[in-house]
């Protein structure tokens, strides 16, 4: 049996964090055997590969979240690393901006909590704002964040995928996860492996493969389709990202705009309720079992409307019709550019943990440990942001010993 399925650390899931995982790893031990599986036949297919890529700044989160420590901590790192490696990087900053009186003091408290989280932040006028983007629109202030920046996460992924292959890390694709085998082994569709330690980044599935390892959480997975569109007007409309106050309720940032490495504009995305894991378009990758129980979950969430459930299923279903999706982001500009946007982008599926006894997503990321499974789960935006921070975490509190 080849050398990779006995490695020091097997990592399930080749996405963003798994990668970024990978490469701590390797750096804090260079003669480690690593191995990393997906079910996939290559890097980031799913949320990382379909990420925005805008690189956060870290003053969403609360301040007592590890959100909040890693996000800054990983803007840094992310921008540093595609800088060294020549990766495209595009640091040009996000407006938020109001559209009524009311959502003022919500816009002042992301002020306070980013400097609080030790964001650099700006507290603007409106004619502060209209004289750096002189489309944009708000109410009375807005809030600009400098270090708010885009990247290409294909193209990071992909690098990673390179350079972790020159330096003796070992990839198995199309290997899907079965369970946990008899001492010490892990089964798989290509056989067992026998890891030293084993880190699960399996995103949409990593609940299960930790409920499969034996740890009795109480979460589940309740899948939201992501959707943009394409900008196909004048290119120059806005010069850096636009967006709008959230809901402070749910953990998703509104309909946006998103400008590009490549310095095209987006909008995006939807929160809508996906009825399976992998629902990204039709019936592709239709599964029954997880049809059944998320409407099980749902259901329940839309009659009791808890955290405005039933409010956000409603209004994020319309937006699978292009117009009304285009409405959305109308209040944002001075200019009415409904008609100027396109085809559908590429979809994704926000990974999002829900917790069965309070009934409510969960904001932060959570890690399980039960000393020879590390298991990553809600690993949601600002995951992609945060990832280089977020491995050197992992390996730093659980990792160091291995």
């Amino acid at each position: 049996m080849p050398s990779d399925y006995f490695p020091d650390l097997l990592i399930i899931g080749a996405g963003i964090t798994g990668l970024t995982l990978a490469w701590t790893y390797r750096q804090a031990f260079p003669t480690a055997r690593i191995t990393l599986i997906d079910k996939e036949s290559a890097v980031a297919q799913h949320a990382s590969g379909r990420n925005s890529g805008v690189l956060h700044a870290g003053f969403y989160y609360s301040p007592d979240s590890l959100k909040a420590r890693l996000c800054q901590q990983g803007n840094q790192r992310m921008q540093a690393f595609c800088r060294e490696h020549g990766l495209a990087l595009a640091v040009c900053g996000k407006w938020v901006v109001t559209a009524s009186q009311e959502e003022v003091p919500r816009l002042r408290q992301l002020y306070e909590r980013g400097l609080r989280n030790g964001v650099p932040l700006q507290w603007c006028t409106a004619a502060e704002l209209s004289a750096a983007e002189p489309e944009a629109r708000t109410v009375d202030y807005a809030l600009f964040s400098p270090t708010t920046a885009t990247v290409d996460p294909v193209q990071v992924c992909d690098f990673l995928y390179q350079m972790l292959l020159k330096q003796g890390v070992s990839f198995v694709f199309d290997t899907r996860f079965e369970r946990r085998d008899a001492h010490r082994g892990v089964r798989t569709s290509r056989g067992v492996f026998y890891p030293k330690r084993v880190v699960n980044c399996a995103g949409l599935y990593a609940d299960r493969i930790a409920t499969a390892f034996g740890v009795h959480h109480p979460y589940t997975l309740l899948p939201f389709k992501g959707l943009y569109l394409d900008y196909c007007g004048d290119s120059d409309l806005l010069q850096g990202h636009l967006y709008p106050v959230p809901d402070p309720r749910q953990p998703f940032l509104g309909v946006h705009y998103t400008r590009t490495v490549q310095g095209r504009l987006k909008i995006g995305p939807t929160a809508i309720p996906a009825l399976w894991r992998e629902n990204y378009q039709g019936m592709s990758r239709f599964q029954l079992r997880e049809l059944t129980e998320i409407l099980w979950h749902e259901a329940g969430l839309f009659l009791s409307n808890r955290f405005g459930f039933r409010d956000l299923a409603l209004q994020e279903i319309q937006k699978y019709w292009p117009p009304l999706f285009a409405q959305r982001a109308e209040h944002l500009t001075h200019r009415s550019v409904a008609k100027h946007f396109g085809a559908s982008l590429k979809p994704g599926i926000r990974a999002q943990l829900f917790d069965k006894r309070s009934r409510a997503l969960v904001s932060d990321f959570i890690v399980e440990d039960d000393g020879y499974a590390l298991h990553v789960l809600n690993a949601v935006s600002p995951a992609f942001t945060c990832s280089f921070a977020f491995a050197e975490h992992l390996c730093n509190h659980y990792l160091v010993s291995t």
